[in-house]
This record gives C-alpha cells, sequence and structure tokens, in this order.
C-alpha cells in the first residue's frame, strides 16, 4: 500500500484579533484564517487552505482555537508547529499541533466550546497595557446579582432575544454546560460552555449581565428574556475586546472539569 501523499494535522492557536478582521477569510481584509493559509502555503510549497472550529468576529481572541490543515506526509506535528510559529506574525501562535484522523472536522466533530469574557474594574484596567484584553469599566458591580444571573442561563434554553442575527434552519436553543464569574486580579471573568451558541450571543449575555450588576436593570429580565417577551431587548453587546475563545472539545480529549 502507498503511503499517503498528505497528512491532517490538529492546530491549537492562539492570536490578539486587535488586529484582524475576525477569523474567516475575506478579500482585502487581514484575517486569522489569512495569516495561517499563507504561513503554511509557504510552507508546503503549494496553496492549503485551513478549517477552523467556528469563527470570530472582528477584535475577538483566541487561547483555544483549533484548526486542521493537510499537509504533505512528510511534515510531522512538531516540525511544522516550530516552523509555523517562526514566520507567523506576532499576534498569532500555535500552542499545539498533532496528526489526526482524515475525517476529522474542528466544526463538526465538537462537543463542546468555552468561551471567556474579562471585565476590568479597577482603575487601570483603561492602562494600554490591559484595555486591549478586556472591558475596560472601572467600575464596582454587584458579585450577588451577576452571579444570580449566571446561574438562570444553565441549561437548555432559546437564546433568540440574545443574538444578533437568527439562525431559523438550526435553531436558536442552546445547551449550557455551565456559566459563572469568577475573580480575576484585573476584575471579574465570565466563563460560559456550551454546546453552540448563536451570533454575538456572549457578547450579549455579558452585556444585559454588567447592566444587572449595575442596577440598571432588574435580575428577572435575565429569565424574561429567556422566556422571548418581545416587548424586552437586550442591553447592548459587551465590547469584542474581552472575549476569548478559550477551549473546543472533542470526542477522546482529556475531560476537563466544568
Amino acid at each position: 500500500m502507498d503511503a499517503p501523499e498528505t497528512t491532517r494535522l490538529r492546530l491549537t492557536v492562539h492570536y490578539d484579533g486587535s488586529a484582524f478582521h475576525g477569523w474567516q477569510v475575506q478579500p482585502d481584509q487581514r484575517t486569522v484564517q489569512g495569516d495561517l493559509e499563507a504561513a503554511l502555503s509557504r510552507l508546503a510549497d503549494k496553496p492549503c487552505s485551513v478549517v477552523g472550529s467556528g469563527r470570530t468576529d472582528t477584535g475577538v481572541h483566541a487561547t483555544g482555537q483549533v484548526a486542521a490543515v493537510d499537509m504533505p506526509a512528510t511534515w510531522k506535528a512538531d516540525a511544522l508547529r516550530h516552523s509555523l510559529n517562526s514566520i507567523l506574525p506576532g499576534d498569532v501562535w500555535i500552542e499545539a499541533a498533532r496528526e489526526t484522523s482524515a475525517e476529522f472536522h474542528p466544526r463538526y466533530d465538537a462537543l463542546r466550546r468555552t468561551y471567556r469574557y474579562d471585565v476590568g474594574l479597577r482603575s487601570d484596567a483603561a492602562s494600554p497595557f490591559h484595555m486591549r484584553w478586556c472591558w475596560p469599566l472601572a467600575e464596582d458591580l454587584d458579585r450577588s446579582l451577576l452571579h444570580r444571573a449566571a446561574e438562570t442561563i444553565i441549561g437548555d434554553h432559546s437564546f433568540e432575544g440574545f443574538s444578533k442575527a437568527g439562525q431559523p434552519e438550526r435553531g436558536y436553543r442552546c445547551h449550557i454546560m455551565a456559566a459563572a464569574w469568577a475573580e480575576i486580579p484585573l476584575g471579574i471573568r465570565f466563563t460560559i460552555t456550551a454546546d453552540r451558541y448563536l451570533h454575538h450571543m456572549v457578547r450579549y449575555l455579558v452585556g444585559t449581565m454588567v447592566d444587572i450588576g449595575r442596577g440598571r436593570r432588574p435580575l428577572h429580565d435575565m429569565a424574561r428574556l429567556l422566556a422571548d417577551h418581545a416587548d424586552l431587548t437586550t442591553s447592548p453587546p459587551a465590547p469584542a475586546e474581552g472575549l476569548f475563545l478559550n477551549r473546543v472539545e472533542y470526542p477522546g480529549d482529556e475531560p476537563v472539569d466544568l
């Protein structure tokens, strides 16, 4: 039997989304997918296509984006990771590379995805060394209200009220396995794990919960929005800068505590 000409490699990708027009390739715009494909094509000496676990919007970051690429079989995972990191721009970094099956699909095979959102509550959140990676709110929030608001969304719900664009062909229901706020040195962090997300869903959730924590709207608005009250709208979405795609999990991965 002839040896395969290509090997499918699974990449774990970090990027600072500040200078990118999102993940997906777009004409005349710098994107993460575009930079990765350019680097991989250079190493393969032929055009390469990269498939990601999902799109991130303009300004959104990642510490756990998963991508797949078919490379010439002469490329081994460790060597590819090293070579990629030597030619990629400084705002993209490959954490890990490993061989995977030819059938592996980063999007369709994913079991769940975890996002985190950082809100800067200290005054120095507005520092240029922090503000690119958080919402520099620089004011206090009622932690009890935040925690209770997060508890409301756990489980299976329709999140149509928390989405920018509809997905009628797939429906609006998402299963939230975990959602919680936790203290970080700069302020507070929201972490959410779900089987799927709607467009801008996490940012609408954070924007609404922060307004509840500010005392600008009542806690019961969360439950009413999940119940699709037509007379009620979310707060404006939280800024993209605080959002990170943190982890994507697949069958066979080591389990993590939620």
